[in-house]
């Protein structure tokens, strides 16, 4: 059950539940956090749903400047909980296909979530989970790590994570991995773009986070929801008239936005705009 909670001598905000914690701190930087480490933080239809919740009401609230995927415990996820999994035999097709729905519906709202999304990653991350990382726009990881599609090892397919893996790694790459389910090291996941950074310990990865955080949030934040809009854009449409007509538009509508303005006119006067604060 989610509960709302204000920490004490401060504002933050803090959304809990058993499976899934959530955290705004002042600076505008949201964490989800899975909270299964018993389970190896896999996920069942229950995790979804407060993840979907989470997403989709983070996604309306404009203080949100970055949001953080990371996990409690040795590992990021073991993808799906086999329980859960099991348990949809005895479902319909059509249960079937709703339920499946659900975590298709939680990787759009990640790979769409309107601002910078970064993914951390410890351990393990099997299956959906890594699909969750391909949907994030920045991943920071253990040298440790490892990484699977595992799926075909259970008489399974990667169906709704694939889209975003192909995009992630390539249709070469992918038919490799979801065909072989072999394990992929966290150096060569780097090399699949898979993940940006490799840190040397879990230790390592609040100062890595702060260089992410210290240059997103020092930019306009109007202009980096947009720059994200526009990442999706040009991949999902030929270059072609009606492209160059968009980007256009686009780049004349910021040019008279209030943060446009007031982002050319701190670079001319030679002064800081007006969303870095002094603790930036």
């Amino acid at each position: 059950m989610n509960r709302l909670t204000k920490e004490h001598g401060n504002n933050n905000l803090s959304i809990e539940s058993k499976d899934v914690l959530f955290h705004l701190d002042d600076n505008g930087v949201a964490t989800i956090t899975l909270n299964r480490p018993d389970k190896k933080n896999a996920f069942d239809s229950h995790c979804i749903s407060i993840l979907l919740n989470i997403l989709h009401i983070s996604r309306a609230n404009s203080k949100i400047r970055a949001l953080i995927l990371r996990a409690n415990g040795s590992h990021f996820s073991a993808g799906a909980d086999l329980n859960w999994m099991q348990s949809l035999a005895n479902y319909t097709m059509e249960e079937n296909i709703e339920d499946a729905e659900k975590l298709a519906d939680l990787l759009h709202q990640l790979d769409s979530f309107p601002v910078p999304t970064i993914a951390v990653v410890q351990g393990a991350a099997f299956g959906g989970a890594l699909g969750l990382i391909c949907c994030c726009d920045i991943a920071i990881a253990t040298q440790d790590c490892q990484f699977c599609l595992s799926e075909v090892k259970l008489g399974l397919a990667p169906a709704t994570i694939g889209p975003y893996v192909c995009r992630t790694i390539g249709q070469r790459q992918t038919r490799r991995y979801m065909l072989t389910a072999e394990l992929i090291s966290a150096e060569h996941a780097q090399k699949l773009n898979i993940i940006h950074t490799l840190v040397p310990t879990i230790q390592s990865f609040d100062e890595h986070l702060q260089h992410f955080i210290r240059h997103i949030t020092k930019n306009s934040p109007n202009a980096v929801r947009e720059a994200k809009a526009l990442c999706h854009l040009c991949e999902s449409e030929a270059i072609d008239s009606s492209l160059r007509k968009k980007t256009s538009e686009i780049i004349a509508k910021l040019r008279v936005s209030a943060e446009g303005q007031e982002g050319l006119n701190a670079f001319l006067e030679k002064r800081k705009p007006n969303w870095i604060t002094d603790h930036d």
